[in-house]
């Protein structure tokens, strides 16, 4: 991938072997938050030479600015150097921040992710997208740095809540209706899915590796990635947290589907427990499509899914993209 190749590591019980996996004879800063419970940052500090360990608040209001500062007043406090190193543990708010402070001190120091909700380890943990968000306008603030190394350990997902497992599914669900109809199949046909998550975590990450080495940096195919994300995050601003990121892209998806692909992703999201509708009008929505990062020349490109593990692109006006939404399935 761009800034170098790394390493990602899938297996359970892997986050026991972070001190053989990582190289943690340093000083490093291990940042987790208030959710994610406190042995896994605590097996990672215990293997580090010198651990320094800060737990930021649970939920988006943590990708901010002044937890940012956090982050860097105690590296700076701590007389990190260039050599030293920062190990997220958590989910996608950790491994944005954490990634964002690793990129910006000292123009950039190591940075190891070990993600773990679902969402983050089928989506945000590679690709080397970093960000905190900004006067209301999410992942606004931000550069693309890519992790030394990932460990991806699905024993961590059995702490989790059914709402929580599921919105993270969401974004599995994203990728294989663009990118992958066996995956899709698997999602629809799944009698037991703490079983069949190695194989779909796995799957997603080939889908979002296979992307990100072609387009690092979102000139072209990397925005495919976005499918649901930009109605999405418009859902998410305007519900201010009461709805997840997962379960707002999964609202974001279904207007921009066909009827026939439609009716089956309404049925697998209905399958996992996720919301298939909400009354917000295009109106309500539209003053936050306008502040999407995506937006460029008075346009956004869309991800239109008209046939099941494919996709096109089409570039649309925030007025042409309200219409999608006010006739949604």
């Amino acid at each position: 991938m761009a800034g170098g190749s790394y390493e990602i590591v899938l297996a359970p019980g892997v986050l026991r072997q972070a001190g053989e996996e990582l190289a943690l004879g340093r000083r490093a800063l291990v940042v987790t938050d208030e959710g994610v419970p406190p042995e896994y940052a605590g097996q990672v500090a215990a293997r580090c030479k010198r651990a320094v360990c800060l737990t930021v608040a649970q939920g988006e209001e943590s990708k901010s600015f002044d937890t940012l500062q956090l982050l860097l007043k105690t590296m700076l406090d701590a007389g990190f150097t260039r050599g030293d190193c920062v190990v997220a543990v958590g989910g996608g708010v950790v491994g944005d921040l954490s990634a964002f402070a690793a990129s910006i001190y000292m123009r950039g120091i190591d940075f190891y992710n070990i993600p773990t909700t679902l969402l983050s380890q089928v989506d945000s943990s590679i690709g080397g997208k970093t960000a905190v968000n900004f006067h209301g306008v999410k992942n606004v603030v931000g550069s693309f740095f890519q992790p030394k190394k990932v460990l991806i350990d699905p024993d961590t997902l059995r702490t989790l809540s059914p709402r929580q497992l599921h919105a993270g599914l969401a974004e599995a669900i994203k990728m294989a209706a663009t990118r992958d109809a066996e995956l899709f199949a698997l999602l629809e046909e799944s009698r037991d899915l703490e079983a069949d998550l190695p194989e779909i975590i796995r799957r997603s990450l080939c889908i979002k590796r296979d992307v990100v080495e072609q387009d690092p940096t979102e000139k072209g195919l990397r925005k495919v990635l976005n499918f649901g994300h930009t109605l999405g995050h418009a859902i998410e601003g305007f519900h201010q947290g009461t709805l997840y990121h997962g379960e707002c892209v999964a609202l974001g998806m279904l207007p921009l589907c066909s009827a026939g692909a439609g009716e089956r992703l309404k049925r697998v999201l209905e399958k996992y427990e996720l919301p298939t509708r909400v009354e917000q009008s295009g109106e309500e929505l539209l003053p936050y499509i306008l502040h999407d990062k995506k937006m460029g020349a008075e346009k956004v490109t869309a991800i239109l899914v008209d046939e099941i593990g494919s996709f096109r692109f089409a570039e649309l006006t925030p007025a042409e993209l309200m219409e999608y939404w006010e006739r949604r399935i």
